[in-house]
């Protein structure tokens, strides 16, 4: 089954794909996945509150969070509407049974047009940054991901990127180690900000086999609109 149909609301969320086990939506940047010390209101509760509105239900909405995109990111993010489905959602992404596929832009050229990036990265907390070392190094976690050069723009490079793991700012500290920092991100590298404080890494595609239906999903999420994500597409 193919997803691809937007849903639009009065919270201005875009829905990609809902049944009665799973919503996906398609996250802005900017926006947070789950509440954080700065207080603005999470993605998870503008769901909650779209549910509620759109099925009048009364009481408190349950919503699990099955994984999360950095604030600046964009692109799917699944939900679980049910308390049932969320551990075998979350089995899924721990058996790597979830395809993932990102796009990023980057301003420099990578050594090669595809590779295979194994790092080990360290967070560090009191920066919320990874650190990629080239071994195993103390408190270090094993990182890896494909990429391909998919498009050459005028001033950037376009990458689509597969995860074989999902560390902590894992594409971003691992493009940046090989001098490929992401359009806009200025924690990793790169020498200019985005207008919006965004970055241009988004979480693209996404492919599993429904935990409770049995059947594919397929689902792409629409690029944001902005004059370097269009070139993109073209």
């Amino acid at each position: 089954m193919t997803a691809s149909k937007i849903l639009s609301n009065k919270t201005n969320l875009q829905v990609l794909y809902e049944d009665n086990h799973i919503i996906v939506v398609n996250k802005r940047a900017g926006d947070i996945v789950q509440g954080d010390k700065t207080g603005d209101k999470p993605l998870s509760d503008v769901v909650k509150a779209y549910i509620k509105d759109k099925y009048n239900k009364p009481g408190n909405v349950y919503l699990g969070t099955v994984h999360r995109l950095d604030r600046p990111t964009t692109g799917l993010v699944i939900f679980a509407k049910t308390s049932k489905v969320l551990p075998r959602l979350n089995k899924l992404f721990i058996s790597k049974d979830i395809q993932k596929t990102y796009w990023a832009v980057v301003k420099n050229q990578p050594p090669k047009t595809a590779d295979t990036l194994t790092h080990w990265l360290v967070k560090n907390p009191k920066n919320n940054k990874s650190k990629a070392h080239n071994k195993d190094v103390t408190a270090s976690k094993k990182a890896v991901l494909h990429y391909k050069v998919i498009k050459n723009l005028d001033r950037y490079f376009l990458l689509e990127i597969n995860l074989e793991t999902g560390r902590h700012h894992q594409i971003r500290s691992q493009l940046a180690t090989i001098g490929c920092a992401i359009k806009g991100d200025l924690k990793y590298g790169f020498d200019r900000s985005n207008k919006d404080a965004s970055i241009h890494l988004h979480a693209k595609h996404i492919e599993f086999i429904h935990p409770v239906k049995k059947e594919p999903i397929t689902i792409n999420a629409p690029l944001p609109d902005d004059v370097i994500w269009k070139a993109c597409e073209s």
